[in-house]
């Protein structure tokens, strides 16, 4: 798998390309590669083992990831400056790897301690929140929220607290678009949410997303859990913040009623996500999370995927674990709308590395996607959904979403996911109220750099010799134990509250 001396990585026997373990200097050689370097090779990157002559495929998890641009001789840094992207085939295969999945019997399945929640839901967080319809109602609702600080909170012990969450977003929309549905999608999503114990549906009373219109579009209806108000209707801002704080106080009362018991791992949800990557992802933590997603499906639970920009390349691994063709064909179908949306505004697919991505040494969109998938695990692909729509499972289920990760978590968030496990290379702040963020590090010094922010240290791996099945069972342990209430590294930060940001398709009017 690696050279003696640790500094570099084969990732699969056909590979051209071997990775970087630790900074390379010019003149070093790989003993087990018979190679010497013939660059300075960053940490993460990539450095070619055999010729590759030009326009030849660049090899790397067995798959290409790009083409050369040049001739690129043994011991050569490869890179942006020498790779380079062209059509080629893939073979769908639709369900040709499809394989029984060995479920664990249900009387020896794990467990974890959650809510029960009225309609036979499980929660694993105790939210109360104020979800604004449009930016015009978002201050209010945050104002709301300040009233319920520390002190008042001390009142209701077993409630993790007072959010208000909006988007940027709610109005000026083409009636019936995309925008309007994914914002209303995302609304009732989390509106329903088992980790929120009550919301408040706040709107202003011009808007286009008006409190009747999600309610008569999503079939939300106001209850004893569900409250709704108007800022127009009550006179205005005073009036509705303080009919907001007595309705907010009435949600809490019923919240703080909620006890956690056991529950069977199988009623868990699990959103996987990527943001941040470097040459160490594919390598370490997405494949790790895989480990861990599958151990949730064999104990009858849901592993959700998502980024379709961020699995172009490798969407023919997936379509070959669908359970059917229709399934692997929904798949494609996302493929080919991204690749037509993209061209339509005047970018491509491979746009997708950030800069922070190409630092940490992921050259191509493919070469990304292919680490990326890893998260998804090796059991059956059950079924491909739009944004923010419901997620059933059980077993790996995929949702289309941009690759931006804010938008990506909203919608995960809203179909259902009761927590996210996501992986990064070069760092990642990002928090998700009400679903808490796992932060799982690729690498062992961003572990230790960002400690006040990182979950897991993916990158023992590389440096302690655990088995990607060792870390993901540690992983899935984590998992268990944070839906039991473990508080995650960016609950303990307070982060999360500004991340609610619905995929918004088309123009502002």
């Amino acid at each position: 798998m690696a050279d003696t001396d640790r500094s570099s990585s084969r990732l699969h026997p056909d590979d051209s390309v071997v990775v970087a373990l630790k900074p390379l200097r010019q003149g070093h050689r790989l003993s087990e590669e018979n190679t010497l370097v013939l660059d300075d090779i960053p940490a993460g990157h990539k450095v070619a083992v055999r010729l590759i002559p030009a326009g030849a495929a660049i090899i790397k998890y067995g798959q290409t990831i790009g083409f050369a641009s040049t001739d690129i001789a043994p011991g050569r840094h490869v890179h942006t400056h020498n790779v380079t992207l062209q059509d080629f085939s893939r073979d769908y295969a639709f369900g040709q790897n499809v394989r029984p999945t060995p479920f664990v019997a249900e009387g020896t399945r794990r467990t974890f301690e959650g809510f029960p929640r009225p309609n036979d839901s499980v929660g694993i967080r105790n939210y109360v929140a104020i979800l604004s319809t449009v930016t015009c109602s978002l201050g209010t609702a945050h104002l709301i929220a300040r009233r319920f600080d520390a002190d008042v909170m001390a009142r209701y012990p077993d409630v993790d607290g007072v959010v208000a969450l909006g988007a940027n977003s709610g109005c000026c929309m083409t009636p019936g678009g995309d925008a309007v549905t994914y914002l209303q999608r995302s609304l009732d999503g989390y509106a329903r949410h088992p980790n929120f114990a009550g919301v408040l549906i706040l709107g202003l009373g011009c808007e286009q997303n008006l409190v009747e219109s999600l309610l008569l579009a999503t079939g939300l209806r106001p209850d004893e859990r569900v409250r709704t108000l108007v800022i127009q209707d009550e006179g205005g801002t005073r009036a509705a913040v303080e009919k907001g704080v007595a309705a907010v106080h009435k949600l809490l009362e019923q919240a703080d009623r909620a006890r956690r018991r056991t529950f069977p791992a199988s009623r868990l949800k699990l959103g996987l996500e990527c943001g941040g990557s470097d040459g160490y992802s594919g390598i370490t933590a997405n494949p790790a999370l895989g480990a861990a997603a599958d151990l949730l499906v064999y104990q009858g639970g849901t592993a959700v995927l998502s980024e379709t920009p961020e699995i172009y390349g490798a969407e023919h691994l997936l379509t070959r674990r669908a359970i059917s063709r229709e399934v692997g064909e929904r798949l494609v179908a996302r493929i080919r709308w991204w690749e037509e949306y993209t061209a339509r505004n005047g970018s491509q697919l491979n746009n997708n590395p950030t800069p922070g991505n190409k630092a940490g040494g992921i050259t191509t969109i493919l070469e990304k996607s292919l680490g990326a998938a890893t998260k998804g695990g090796t059991t059956n692909l059950v079924e491909v959904v739009g944004f923010a729509e419901p997620v059933q499972g059980p077993g790996l289920v995929f949702m289309d979403t941009p690759g931006f990760d804010p938008v990506s978590v909203t919608g995960l968030i809203a179909g259902g996911v009761h927590l996210i496990c996501f992986t990064t290379g070069r760092g990642t702040v990002l928090g998700s109220i009400p679903a808490p963020t796992l932060k799982l590090a690729s690498n062992s010094d961003l572990y230790r750099r960002m400690q006040d922010d990182m979950d897991i240290d993916c990158g023992q791996v590389l440096d302690a010799g655990l088995s990607i099945a060792q870390m993901g069972a540690l992983i899935f342990d984590r998992v268990l134990e944070t839906a039991s209430g473990r508080k995650t590294q960016s609950e303990l930060m307070s982060q999360g509250q500004w991340e609610f940001h619905p995929w918004y398709i088309g123009a502002v009017v």
